[in-house]
């Protein structure tokens, strides 16, 4: 029975694959194969479930494909399908196909309807591996899909500022998830000294005799799954990113940030709650974290002026609420709540510009105002600071700013002096010297050699630091980007058992990302004839085959699962040592301005308002 999960894999992919084929004016061909695909999945899923119910609904566990097996070291795919799966399985198929009927004809005539249509199956590929994963490394593989589908269908109107500003928020954020998530696999590698499966999480006699020496590291674990599943769930602090989401296409709204992608967070508390069920300090954080971001989200929803965002922070309070289910330890519950609460936020989203018009007809013939609301009957100084804050959404957008933007920006500018010259001419020497150091480390001393791995990873943080504030020169950006990855890698080597061929897997999805972005900013820059970052061009416009060829080459870049850097990142951080924290938080927070920086340079050259040969450009300020 394990083997069928495949199916369910396959079936979104096929039709994925399928629709890239369609050309983009056959609107018709393009919906009918979002609509089979969906729909033959979800019959498919009843008929399984059926099958699976009927033979004692035993949890199913698939180990599938071994990407990499060394000495110390399997990175392999692992599905797996119990009553949780089940539960967003039913839930992600019914409102994916519901969608699909709906967005044939909410999107006719679209310019995108191709790129829509494209975009949903590609995320409905990552939503099922999600869901089905039976490992963290495979869970990080549906994860990473999401992430980018969030970000291609909020830029969706891509020749609008707002839009693209607004993405590249959101995958931002999205950024600080996924690090937490490699960061838990990272400390789960050193705490089960194997690629753990949840469904061995499920034998508390092994949870609890691996936990009772450390329970250090199963917090920190316990941790940074809360921060992945709050950041994807748009929980305090990240709350901010939801509202800024609803830019895209209604379609995708109700789906992506009303029901499936904005419901993960609770799926992977869910699916590792076994692991920190018995940590009483991390299930109290886990519920007043959702129980102070229920009660934010409410006051700021109710002083909303848009559907949507009253929509967006509705949802983000249910989901609080949900966390708390879920910390109590109301499993049932929870899934009963989230199956609820997502068929709920997709029908009031999809009608959503209906609702206006006839409130809007409602309010101007048979206005009533509401005499008394329960914040009357709080002191009038508390009553009129709580609506001010909740106008200014408790300022959460300013926090992250100053949290995230401000700080890489200011740090950035520090590194102004850096020139392509001086990148070639000192650091590239510098580099040298770094490896002759690895060669012949017998010359060093032992506290020498203990304080390099975290020197050159500083170097390597540094470089896309000022990748990410780089204005001038889109190709000091891309190599500064690429040189981060070197450091990295030379930092790493300097511990145990990383070996050459484990660097080499590593940097060659690097270099061959690299070469293939370099050429394709060389050709960019030979048609346009100068190319920076102080705007937003809109170059897709008239060169789309070359801003498809670039976005592939920088999601290479970024650890996407398309090239063998994958697989090295997770790699990288089984060679950290567990006493290396330092080292793995440098090398962590490297990996998120990584993907902010190469998304920030695609979005800038490629998206924004399409650029005009007959005045200016308007700047981000505008």
């Amino acid at each position: 029975m394990s083997t069928l999960l495949n199916i369910f894999i396959f079936i979104p992919l096929i039709g994925f694959l399928l629709s890239l084929l369609i050309p983009k004016k056959s609107e018709l061909v393009i919906s009918r194969i979002a609509f089979f695909t969906v729909g033959i999945h979800l019959i498919s899923f009843f008929v399984f479930l059926f099958y699976w119910i009927s033979n004692d609904h035993v949890t199913l566990d698939l180990r599938d494909i071994v990407l990499l097996k060394t000495s110390n070291y399997e990175f392999f795919i692992d599905f797996c399908f119990d009553k949780i799966t089940a539960v967003y399985f039913f839930v992600g198929a019914s409102l994916t196909f519901m969608v699909t009927i709906y967005s044939k004809a909410y999107m006719h005539r679209e310019v995108g309807y191709k790129r829509f249509f494209n975009t949903i199956l590609f995320f409905y590929l990552g939503y099922n591996i999600t869901i089905f994963a039976g490992n963290l490394e495979t869970l990080f593989i549906g994860w990473e899909i999401l992430g980018i589908t969030s970000f291609l269908l909020i830029a969706f109107y891509r020749n609008r500022y707002l839009p693209v500003k607004n993405a590249i928020k959101v995958f931002s954020i999205y950024r600080i998830g996924d690090v937490g998530l490699i960061l838990a696999m990272w400390a789960s590698h050193h705490l089960w000294h194997e690629n753990i499966t949840f469904l061995k999480l499920t034998n508390n006699e092994l949870v609890h005799e691996h936990l009772v020496n450390h329970s250090f590291v199963g917090v920190f674990i316990s941790l940074m799954i809360l921060i992945s599943a709050a950041a994807k769930s748009a929980q305090l602090p990240f709350s901010s990113w939801l509202p800024r989401a609803m830019e895209g296409p209604t379609p995708s709204s109700a789906i992506f940030y009303g029901s499936l992608s904005v419901h993960l967070g609770v799926f992977i508390l869910l699916r590792t709650f076994p692991f920190w069920e018995n940590q009483i300090s991390v299930r109290v954080i886990i519920g007043v974290l959702g129980l102070t971001t229920a009660i934010i989200s409410s006051l700021i929803a109710r002083v909303q002026s848009s559907v949507k965002s009253q929509i967006a922070y509705g949802s983000i309070s249910q989901i609080g609420i949900i966390f708390v289910e879920v910390a109590a330890g109301f499993e049932n519950l929870a899934l009963i709540h989230f199956a609820g609460n997502a068929f709920l936020r997709t029908y009031q989203l999809l009608v959503s510009p209906s609702i206006v018009s006839y409130l809007i007809r409602e309010q101007f013939y048979n206005y009533k105002p509401r005499l008394h609301t329960f914040e009357d009957r709080w002191p009038k100084k508390i009553e009129y600071s709580i609506y001010l804050l909740s106008i200014k959404e408790w300022n959460l957008d300013k926090l992250m700013s100053f949290i995230l933007w401000k700080p890489l920006k200011t740090t950035g500018k520090k590194f102004n002096f850096l020139t392509m010259n001086q990148v070639i001419y000192l650091l590239v020497p510098t580099y040298a010297m770094g490896l002759f150091c690895l060669y012949h480390d017998d010359i060093l001393s032992p506290t020498i050699r203990h304080y390099l791995p975290i020197v050159f990873s500083l170097i390597g943080l540094i470089m896309v630091i000022k990748s990410f504030s780089e204005r001038r020169s889109a190709f000091l950006s891309w190599v500064l980007i690429i040189m981060n990855h070197f450091w990295i890698a030379l930092a790493i080597s300097f511990n145990e058992h990383f070996q050459l061929s484990d660097a080499h897997l590593y940097l060659s999805g690097i270099v061959v990302s690299g070469i293939v972005g370099f050429i394709a900013l060389m050709r960019l820059r030979k048609l346009e004839g100068k190319i920076d970052l102080n705007q937003f061009y809109g170059h897709v416009y008239e060169h789309p085959k070359i801003a498809f060829i670039f976005l592939i080459a920088c999601l290479g870049l970024t650890g996407f699962p398309i090239t063998p850097t994958f697989i090295g990142e997770d790699l990288i951080f089984s060679h950290i040592h567990e006493d290396q924290f330092l080292l793995a938080f440098i090398t962590s927070v490297a990996f998120i301005i990584d993907g902010i920086a190469l998304v920030r340079m695609y979005a800038r050259l490629f998206l924004g308002p399409h650029q005009k040969t007959y005045h200016d450009t308007p700047y981000k300020s505008s």
